[in-house]
């Protein structure tokens, strides 16, 4: 399974985004799709995730303000963010797991502006 993110770019600070994440295979085959973000000098972290049952997860820096929701029909996970911050800028990438198994997407990059 390949996974291809998008979505990213340049917003102010108090904005919005919707990043993408488009699987070549069936998402329904995963336990769980996972958004993770690494800033410079960090190390990934886990931003959100989202189960076959369509329970979601967040990570305390971005609870009320992340979504995330897969459409299993067009096979995609999306992250909606809302009211960034300057910290919020990152690499997100996504993945998808499932036991045995982990894939991960190549990256689209994130900037806040203050």
């Amino acid at each position: 399974v390949q996974l291809q993110a998008s979505g990213g770019g340049l917003v102010q600070a108090g904005g919005s985004l919707r990043l993408s994440c488009a699987a070549s295979g069936n998402i329904f085959s995963f336990d769980t799709m996972r958004w993770y973000r690494q800033a410079p000098g960090n190390q990934r972290e886990l931003v959100a995730v989202v189960t076959r049952g369509g329970v979601t997860n967040f990570a305390d820096s971005v609870k009320g303000r992340f979504t995330i929701s897969r459409d299993n029909a067009k096979n995609t996970v999306y992250l909606q963010m809302s009211s960034l911050k300057p910290e919020d800028t990152a690499v997100y990438y996504c993945a998808a797991f499932r036991v045995g198994s982990t894939f991960w997407g190549q990256g689209t990059q994130v900037t806040v502006s203050s």
